[in-house]
């Protein structure tokens, strides 16, 4: 396998990433000065020697505990569960949660061999039921099959400890189309429905 092949099949490994975008990709780094390619091997080396998970909630950072677990202005008795530290980032630029965080590193999915010794639920079940006082636990995985299962999961191993456990609403987009809207997502907005005066 020559060196540009190699390259293209590393790169379609990346999630996202098919073989076209691999080729394209792989050109573009042969056309860029020699110093482009060192920086960004540097900067993946880099960040796979300094980024570790969170020895606390599973996200990953370069400290241990990390920024949201030191931090005192957040709120302990609130954990929200979700499936991988991207989901952390996305929660966070909504800017409005204040609570912590758990992160499963996956979702359950028997078709990928990843049941449930394989996500970090003993360490979650460990933290509700420390004495750290947690009152309520967000599920929030992705509104998937495989995530709808995953909280389901969650909410039977955390039942014993009493917590409440609530799921995160599901449902239309701010400037989505209801004619656009497939059935379930529709469904979920029906559902997760709620008064207007509680939106005032």
């Amino acid at each position: 396998m020559s060196a540009i092949e190699e390259l293209v099949a590393e790169l379609a490994k990346l999630p996202g990433i098919g073989r076209k975008t691999a080729q394209r990709l792989t050109f573009f780094l042969l056309k860029q000065p020699a110093e482009y390619a060192e920086r960004l091997a540097e900067a993946i080396r880099r960040v796979r020697g300094r980024v570790t998970a969170c020895g606390a909630c599973g996200n990953l950072s370069e400290d241990d505990p990390c920024p949201i677990c030191r931090d005192p202005r957040r709120d302990a008795t609130l954990l929200c569960v979700v499936e991988e530290s991207a989901d952390v980032g996305a929660i966070e630029r909504a800017g409005r949660y204040r609570g912590r965080y758990h992160v499963l590193g996956g979702r359950l999915s028997p078709l990928e061999g990843l049941g449930p010794d394989q996500l970090h639920l003993e360490q979650l079940v460990a933290r509700v039921a420390n004495g750290a006082g947690v009152r309520e636990v967000i599920v929030a995985t992705n509104p998937s099959m495989e995530g709808e299962a995953t909280a389901t999961y969650v909410q039977q191993v955390l039942k014993p400890t009493g917590v409440r456990v609530t799921r995160i609403a599901r449902g239309l987009p701010v400037g989505g189309d209801l004619e656009y809207a497939d059935a379930v997502t529709i469904a979920q907005a029906l559902a997760a429905r709620r008064d207007m005066s509680e939106t005032e």
